[in-house]
């Protein structure tokens, strides 16, 4: 009779939440959640920011797999969260695009505080290896600290966030830019949705899903690939095919919020985005190439 393959190891991580960062002028204190492998040395960190309404909890699909592949995961919760409560009313509604970079970088400058945090944490991590990942609005945050800028009435590029720590990006359905054809209720609300690309240096992956018809858009789905063709540091582009803003289910497991389920268009976007950076941050130089060289039933991927 044949011996069965031997089951894997699972790799054990720990989660700690919230860590508590203060946050003078921001109306409350900032709260993050890390999570790490308990094993393993050099850990790269990557902070994630979620989109709208989203928390520190949210994309377990995603931050439970790369965890398990070697990485420090630390994701802040956003003042837009639905887990705080603001509303339009509140003075700092209208700012807080630019509260969530400031958010990361708060992140990112307490990365110790973060790492002290997580029971024998210390030690293990790479804090020069980092990279930022971010979903819908979080890929709009997460852009600007690798040199996107918001244009302003006039069209003249704001102010530069560009921050050199970050050596790598993930961009998951990145809103594009404006071209006259943002919709009444974006153009009303949503003014800072309009970026600007070309200082986009900074080495990443973007992700898009072919079915993705936004409401702020009157584009089509195209209009969430112009990161990938405007900037000079998006590299890669991964199209899921039939993928909706959900990506398959990335923000959370069997979420009734999710239009598009598809376990396999979530394990393209880990599988690939995982290479990515493993490989661009010097951990795996090989396993890119691996990747990007197979064929995907559920998705393609596009280089230049």
């Amino acid at each position: 009779m044949p011996t069965a393959a031997p089951t894997p190891t699972p790799t054990q991580v720990i989660s700690v939440r919230p860590v508590v960062l203060a946050a003078p002028g921001r109306g409350q204190d900032l709260e993050v959640r890390v999570t790490a492998p308990t094993t393993g040395t050099d850990l790269p960190v990557l902070v994630f920011a979620h989109g709208f309404g989203g928390s520190m909890t949210s994309a377990d699909p995603l931050v439970d797999h790369w965890t398990t592949h070697g990485f420090v995961v630390v994701q802040p919760t956003f003042l837009d969260s639905a887990t705080l409560g603001l509303t339009p009313a509140d003075p700092r509604y209208p700012t807080i695009w630019q509260t969530r970079v400031d958010d990361l970088e708060r992140v990112i400058d307490a990365l110790d505080t973060l790492i002290a945090a997580v029971p024998g944490l210390p030690g293990r991590v790479a804090v020069d290896r980092l990279a930022v990942a971010g979903h819908s609005w979080g890929g709009q945050s997460v852009g600007m600290l690798l040199g996107a800028r918001v244009l302003d009435a006039h069209g003249q590029p704001g102010e530069d966030r560009t921050d050199p720590r970050v050596k790598a990006g993930v961009l998951l359905a990145t809103t594009g830019v404006a071209r006259g054809d943002l919709s009444p209720f974006a153009q009303e609300n949503f003014a800072f949705m309009s970026p600007d690309f070309t200082r986009l240096r900074t080495p990443s992956i973007a992700v898009a899903g072919d079915h993705d018809q936004s409401a702020l858009s009157t584009r089509g789905p195209d209009w969430f690939t112009d990161v990938y063709h405007l900037s000079p540091g998006v590299r890669h582009l991964v199209t899921l095919f039939g993928g909706e803003h959900s990506l398959g289910g990335i923000q959370d497991y069997a979420s009734t919020a999710t239009t598009d389920e598809s376990p396999e268009r979530v394990d393209l976007v880990r599988r690939t985005t995982t290479a990515f950076l493993r490989t661009t941050l010097g951990v795996d130089p090989g396993v890119w190439a691996e990747v990007a060289g197979a064929t995907h039933e559920h998705g393609r991927i596009d280089s230049h």
